[in-house]
């Protein structure tokens, strides 16, 4: 075990700056100030300065052989809120009948939704290009580990929990489906749009209709994107919907990327873990595997580790227990691997 997921420290900037410079992510720009203003409110929202509805949560995931920065994630506390409402499109279906014709149809139509009481949010996965199909699975152990932390700290996050996929885009980085929606009312290119929403969405309340829009109208490239996931994406969706995250029938109304959900307590990283205080010295032998986290100082800490457990808790391998700088009867969250 050579990697562990943490939480973003100020000395991270200048390799996170490097990690964003290998993608266009919008929320994760390669921008130094903007990744800074990003650690520090995530260093608040850990430290639990930052009230629950406003947090934002960055991970890191770290070789620990040389402490390279191989990428990062994020978990948003409350995605929409008085101050900053979500939109998305709702997808509906509207049946037309012509009794003089003797014909009807089933039309679905796109709804403009405002959310001010959202779910918390799960985003942001970004890998370096060198750490890619490791046999560690790194993506995934990215992904799962951040649910951990949400089981650590349950009390500041609600019931559900949300996440938007990225759609296909073309190779310019256009979207159709914003080329045949999106543009017509704000008159503005997708990025300069994306980009403009990071920091406030109130234009698209303003300028998108109120009535709904019928999806027959719009261009057929845009409708054969809608609702699709990216490539690149779709290892995240699939794992995201292994965990029990679901299609909702929302479309993101930038780039109609579909929105997924789940109940948080019936994720089974979380479900099916609990707390557990470590044991001093090692056990004969490790017969599990599990995932495993700890908030120390303000700080949190998870990685994959072998372990065996018994009536007083649990016993790790001193290689993890190192890492992770535990003590004996450090209180850990533990989920066993399936």
């Amino acid at each position: 075990m050579n990697f562990i997921v943490r939480s973003a420290r100020r000395e991270d900037l200048k390799q996170l700056m490097e990690l964003a410079r290998q993608f266009t992510l919008l929320n994760l720009p390669a921008d130094k100030n903007v990744i800074g203003k990003k650690i520090d409110k995530s260093i608040a929202s850990f430290e639990g300065k930052v009230s629950a509805n406003e947090a934002e949560y960055l991970f890191v995931l770290e070789d620990t052989s040389d402490g390279f920065i191989a990428g990062s994630s994020q978990i948003v506390g409350k995605k929409g809120n008085e101050k900053k409402p979500a939109y998305s499109f709702q997808i509906l279906k509207k049946e037309r009948f012509s009794k003089d014709l003797g014909i009807g149809f089933i039309h679905q139509v796109l709804r403009l939704r405002i959310e001010t009481d959202g779910a918390a949010e799960v985003g942001g996965l970004v890998l370096d290009r060198g750490y890619r199909r490791l046999p560690e699975k790194l993506g995934k152990l990215m992904s799962l580990i951040r649910f951990l932390y949400i089981a650590l700290d349950r009390q500041r996050f609600g019931k559900m929990i949300h996440s938007e996929m990225a759609p296909p885009l073309t190779e310019e980085g256009r979207s159709e489906f914003w080329e045949a929606l999106g543009r017509r009312f704000t008159g503005m290119p997708y990025a300069e749009a994306d980009a403009l929403s990071q920091q406030n969405k109130g234009f698209i309340e303003d300028l998108f209709p109120e009535e709904d829009i019928y999806l027959a109208l719009l261009d057929s490239r845009a409708r054969l994107v809608m609702g699709r996931v990216a490539e690149e994406t779709q290892a995240a969706e699939y794992m995201l919907k292994k965990i029990g995250f679901e299609a909702t029938d929302e479309v993101d109304p930038f780039d109609g990327g579909p929105h997924l959900k789940a109940e948080i307590d019936n994720i089974p990283l979380i479900k099916n873990g609990r707390k557990f205080c470590v044991n001093k010295g090692e056990a004969p032998h490790y017969n599990r595997v599990g995932y495993l986290a700890i908030m120390e100082d303000g700080e949190f800490f998870g990685c994959q580790s072998a372990y065996m457990q018994d009536d007083s808790g649990v016993y790790l391998p001193e290689k993890t227990k190192k890492i992770l700088k535990l003590k004996e009867k450090s209180e850990i969250f533990l989920s066993p691997m399936e």
